[in-house]
């Protein structure tokens, strides 16, 4: 009797609308299951790794089904509640299962044909432990330097040639080469211990009189039994250079001792994403949860009784409230039960500062998972959280600390969600898609692992605030600073009566330079905010106003002084800064407005002695520059902090006495309909840096309509009013949260062919949609890297069906992409768009 064939559905890492399916050979019949990677051929070129999604016996009736190639994981790499989001993502935001897997998963879990192999800086020239294959590859990349995995199967003369280079990579000889960019190597650090033979407390009080007459090596000798704890309970292992360090003196004398055969040394890969084992070892205990205040208590007390009727609440905490010590205080309460924690951030920023305070209670459980680490640091992160899934009582990655990306993660356990700063728009992936929303999908994530979610913001959004006030989700408020510290006064400058009473000095008005200076005598810090990077935002001829613009985009080009280039923020395109214009030849060209990098420079001419600092995309594009800068901001060695959003969000610093916004009308001004909300939620979370420890703080707002609605309510702190305002206007117009809003997107080289496809296409749209569709139109910035973009905006009532109206908008999308001439047309749509 023949064996009963096995089919596998996959998941490959391309837009396909539907799954595909392989055959399984008998070798692999035994070994397979859903969640691993398998190497298959699709097309009749391409070779990815795919993940399984579904094992059956079912074999496709459109097309003879090719096997799978190779097996690649012992276990699942992905488990099933991974795979019930990723369909959920899928399906919520009509996008693929391709497109989710690319999101979720590191680079370094996806192999293809075209991934590109070099070898690992750290490899040694060890060949004892490879075969002979892997040694060929090995010795081809010493002559060649980089080979595609192609090249690689043909020198070998076979397909399959993924489990070998697995092998190379879990044996540190090779890396893929998008790993060589940021020239990731293993962190290794040496320790010292007895050799064997010394181990043995007779032969080790040899050794002592051995040394008698060698002071340098004696001294080693006691320092180390000191350092390794060799006669207590608690013994430790003992670094190479702590071990120099504790008796100053060069390697020379230990290494005659490891030559002698008293010391051996071992090199020991070090967790390179901080969690160090040892960090409560020798009797420091984890710091206890601080005491909190009876509004904390409070607070705390409402969290637990909502959370057993609601699965969400909201936290809407004031600046400076304590919502982190709340957040400490629930994330214990999870461990002890066993569970997971997952702490999301919207900006990496935020975990450099995050990071060292939940180390201080919570050690080596806290891992941290974001894009500025190498992709075998994320795989270290993904493999640690399968390790903790799978090993009762383990505490490692039992805390994932990190941005939007977080939520693909392995878990199997969560116990709670904490989305901070839960209104920022960063949470909202917008390209490449899945166009998802980290705190929505968090939320349909929580319901998969039966766990809690706790949204916290000073600044809640309209939808979030609207959610809790309607029962949706709890709501518990906070309307104290702790320690009592008074909200930071809040003074307005119309700079229009400053420009025309001539008492401004350059883009800043003489209250602002004030200001500043008293802050500086009395050692105090300053922060700045504008939310323009760069050094002017666009140059203008001053004879014939010509602007310099992007050849790929719509979009004036900004100066960066320090680079003196012209840069498009959308594609990169940039050009040496014109001398003359080149309408007209004039060389009165003119910078307009100001950004960043201006205010630096400014800031230096009139405060030569402060040190100034600057925070924005330009300067934090390096792994360890966030740290950098706010390390050094905590620790008093910068006296002014300038910089875009980034400095809004969460950052406690003590002394810091003074914020500044320089230009709060381009916030407020922009066309949008969440405008408002958005500059009085950034003006709100940077005016919170002011004062938070010591003292009230200043801030002063620079504006062109200080009688703006927003300006008055971020002077009054008046969220409810704000709020109020914003239901009104979504209500009248039709957002959310009453409406749901679906936007389309069209992209296409040629104008003519974004123009017909999208006049079909809405045309289509309002055969079942009728007025609730909007447009076609060009959004502000009409060609982005060469395409022309047109945009339909669709609003849906909140009660009526979203998955019906969602199957609708595929099918006219379908009958338009079936039109030979819009086949090329990209389309795309955005769910819940921001």
């Amino acid at each position: 009797m023949s064996k009963e064939k096995y089919f596998i559905d996959v998941i490959l890492p391309v837009a396909l609308p539907k799954l595909y399916t392989y055959g399984v050979p008998d070798e692999f019949s035994e070994l397979i299951r859903v969640g691993q990677r398998v190497i298959v051929q699709f097309g009749k070129h391409k070779i990815y790794s795919a993940i399984i999604e579904n094992i059956h016996n079912n074999a496709p009736a459109d097309y003879q089904p090719k096997d799978i190639l190779s097996l690649l994981d012992e276990k699942p790499v992905v488990n099933q509640k991974q795979l019930d989001f990723w369909k959920w993502i899928a399906a919520y935001y009509m996008c693929t299962l391709g497109e989710v897997m690319n999101a979720a998963l590191p680079t370094g879990l996806k192999l293809s044909s075209e991934t590109k192999i070099i070898i690992n800086p750290s490899f040694t020239g060890d060949y004892t432990d490879l075969t002979e294959k892997e040694f060929l590859i090995t010795e081809a990349l010493a002559n060649r330097n980089i080979l595609s995995l192609v090249e690689i199967s043909e020198l070998l003369g076979q397909r399959t040639i993924h489990h070998i280079i697995k092998s190379l990579i879990d044996k540190g000889v090779v890396v893929v080469h998008e790993e060589l960019v940021e020239r990731y190597k293993p962190k290794l650090e040496t320790y010292i211990k007895l050799s064997d033979e010394a181990e043995v407390e007779d032969n080790l009080k040899l050794w002592f009189d051995k040394l008698g007459k060698a002071p340098k090596q004696l001294e080693l000798l006691i320092s180390y039994i000191n350092l390794s704890k060799r006669y207590s309970e608690n013994k430790k292992k003992v670094k190479k250079t702590e071990l120099l360090k504790s008796v100053n003196i060069t390697s020379a004398p230990l290494n005659q001792l490891i030559k002698k055969g008293l010391f051996e040394q071992y090199t020991k890969e070090v967790d390179r994403l901080g969690s160090n084992s040892d960090i409560f070892a020798d009797g420091v205990q984890p710091k206890d949860a601080a005491e909190l205040n009876e509004h904390q208590s409070k607070a705390i007390d409402e969290i637990k009784n909502s959370f057993e009727t609601k699965d969400v609440v909201l936290l809407h905490g004031i600046t400076s409230s304590g919502k982190t010590e709340l957040y400490i205080q629930l994330i214990k309460e999870t461990l002890d039960k066993g569970k997971q924690v997952l702490y999301l951030l919207p900006e990496i920023a935020l975990t450099t500062q995050i990071i060292e305070r939940l180390k201080k209670h919570f050690g080596n459980k806290v891992s941290v998972y974001h894009s500025k680490f190498s992709q075998n640091e994320r795989v270290e992160v993904w493999n640690n959280i399968l390790k903790n899934n799978e090993i009762k009582g383990r505490d490692k990655s039992s805390i994932i600390l990190g941005p939007r990306s977080s939520i693909f993660l392995p878990f199997n356990n969560l116990g709670l969600i904490i989305v901070d700063e839960e209104h920022d728009s960063s949470y909202k992936q917008f390209n490449p898609g899945p166009n998802y929303q980290a705190r929505d999908a968090a939320i349909y994530l929580s319901q998969l692992h039966s766990s809690k979610v706790l949204l916290g913001s000073a600044t809640p959004s309209v939808e979030s605030y609207y959610n809790a006030r309607s029962g949706k989700y709890g709501l518990v408020e906070i309307n104290h600073r702790f320690g009592d510290i008074k909200l930071p006064e809040i003074e307005i400058v119309d700079i229009q009566t400053e420009h025309k009473k001539h008492r401004m000095k350059s883009i800043f008005s003489q209250q602002m330079i004030d200001y500043i200076s008293i802050a500086l005598e009395k050692g105090e810090q300053v922060i700045l905010f504008q939310n323009r990077r760069g050094f002017a935002p666009m140059l203008e001829c001053q004879t014939c106003g010509w602007t310099p613009h992007c050849q790929h985009c719509d979009v004036s080009l900004t100066y960066h002084k320090h680079i003196n280039l012209a840069k498009c923020h959308y594609c990169g395109y940039s050009i040496e800064t014109p001398s003359k214009c080149s309408a007209c030849g004039d060389v009165v060209i003119k910078m307009k407005g100001f950004g960043t990098e201006k205010i630096e420079e400014e800031l230096a001419t009139f405060f030569p002695k402060a040190n100034i600092s600057r925070m924005d995309l330009d300067t934090t594009r390096s792994k360890h520059s966030y740290h950098n800068i706010i390390s050094n901001f905590e620790d008093r060695k910068v006296d002014i902090l300038v910089g875009t959003q980034m400095i809004t969000k969460g950052l406690d610093f003590d002394n810091v006495s003074l914020v500044g916004i320089l230009n709060a009308d381009n916030m407020i001004n922009f066309p949008d309909f969440r405008a408002h909300e958005r500059s009085f939620q950034l003006m709100m979370q940077v005016s919170g840096r002011a004062g938070r420890k010591n003292k009230q703080g200043k801030v002063l707002i620079q504006t062109f309509t200080p009688d703006h609605v927003v300006i008055q309510q971020v002077v009054e702190n008046n969220f409810i009013g704000m709020y109020q305002n914003e239901i009104i206007q979504r209500r009248n117009f039709k957002y959310p949260p009453f409406f749901r809003l679906i936007q389309i997107n069209l992209k296409h080289q040629k104008i003519d062919y974004v123009n017909g496809a999208s006049k079909l296409l809405a045309k289509d749209l309002r055969k079942h949609f009728d007025k609730r569709v909007l447009g076609p139109e060009f959004p502000i910035i009409s060609r982005v890297k060469n395409l022309f973009i047109k945009n339909i905006l669709i609003k849906i009532e909140r009660d009526s069906s979203l998955n019906k109206a969602k199957k609708l908008i595929h099918q006219s999308i379908t009958q338009v992409k079936t039109m030979s001439d819009f086949k090329s047309v990209n389309i795309h749509v955005d769910i819940d768009p921001m």
